[in-house]
């Protein structure tokens, strides 16, 4: 699918979510009917993603971690892909320098960091080694609810 100036200016128009089909095709001096037949498109080839997302420091006993893990084994995407598929991953990324893998989770109370190692990291074969950056604070961060 080619992305063009006026898909990249709709789904710059779409950071507010909510905001109609037809003020957007107001401020970009086109159709309502153009504006809808390119974001089902952009969402039907899986390039643009409408959802609601949520700070999480403003969740209660919720905390975000990301950790970075070096693989044994250069099966990276693989790998990514499976580690994708854990309880509390948000986000996995192939990465270069000291690590193969940088993930951002989210775990809430009775799931936390020790859970995740032991019930989820601990049955992904090839993982060499973690480390772990808690985040205490963090700027214009948001993330899908999981849980």
């Amino acid at each position: 699918m080619k992305i063009d100036k006026t898909n990249i200016d709709i789904i710059r128009e779409l950071k507010e979510g909510k905001k109609s089909f037809k003020k957007i095709a107001d401020q970009l001096s086109i159709t309502e009917n153009t504006v809808r037949t390119r974001v089902n498109n952009l969402q039907k080839e899986g390039v643009l993603e409408i959802c609601g997302l949520v700070d999480p420091a403003t969740l209660p006993d919720h905390r975000v971690v990301i950790i970075g893990i070096k693989l044994t084994e250069m099966n990276l995407v693989e790998k990514g892909e499976e580690i994708s598929r854990l309880k509390g991953v948000i986000s996995v990324n192939v990465v270069t320098g000291r690590y193969d893998l940088m993930i951002l989770v989210l775990f809430k109370k009775g799931f936390g960091l020790l859970e995740f190692y032991t019930q989820e990291i601990s049955n992904v074969d090839g993982i060499g080694s973690v480390e772990t950056f808690v985040v205490y604070k963090s700027y214009n961060l948001k993330v899908p609810y999981i849980f």
